[in-house]
């Protein structure tokens, strides 16, 4: 008897641990998912600078680059791109994808589409710097919380379960 306590017990404080531990992981892929949206764009200014790719394609590319949540936004973007405009089609990515991003975060990107594929190439490249000059400071304050919340949920996941631990112990 005492041993399925002890080991029931054991899985709740393990749970809370761990579910500390998801929380906090999202500060974390915040940072790392803005600097790859950073990077995408990056690479996006590059190629409509120096080729003369469409934005489907030239997304498709982008996609393959980069792993993970963001390259799915470029390549869902891109496919989208067949029946609407490439404006509509990165707004419409970016509010299907399932990131650690907050709002804020999302609509600084999404302010890239309403000139995507409307203006010239200065004005794309010009709207993209803009974009990116935003999220350098999405990114700063991103870390900020990350530093400020990930190590705070870890601890408060331990602490809670082992509060439960001891109560019912």
């Amino acid at each position: 008897m005492f041993f399925i306590k002890a080991f029931i017990l054991f899985l709740i404080f393990y749970a809370s641990l761990s579910a500390g531990k998801i929380i906090s992981k999202k500060y974390s892929n915040r940072v790392t998912e803005l600097k790859e949206i950073k990077n995408g764009l990056n690479m996006f200014l590059t190629k409509i600078k120096f080729t003369y790719e469409s934005v489907p394609d030239t997304f498709i590319q982008i996609g393959n680059n980069i792993n993970g949540k963001i390259g799915d936004i470029f390549k869902t973007a891109s496919i989208y791109m067949k029946n609407m405009s490439a404006g509509e089609a990165w707004e419409k990515a970016i509010d299907k994808s399932e990131t650690s991003l907050n709002n804020e975060d999302k609509n600084i990107i999404k302010s890239l589409g309403k000139m995507l594929g409307k203006t010239d190439l200065e004005g794309q490249v010009s709207e993209i710097k803009l974009v990116q000059n935003f999220l350098n400071t999405q990114i700063e304050n991103a870390e900020k919380e990350k530093q400020k919340n990930e190590k705070l949920y870890k601890t408060l996941g331990g602490v809670i379960g082992l509060a439960i631990v001891i109560i019912f112990a």
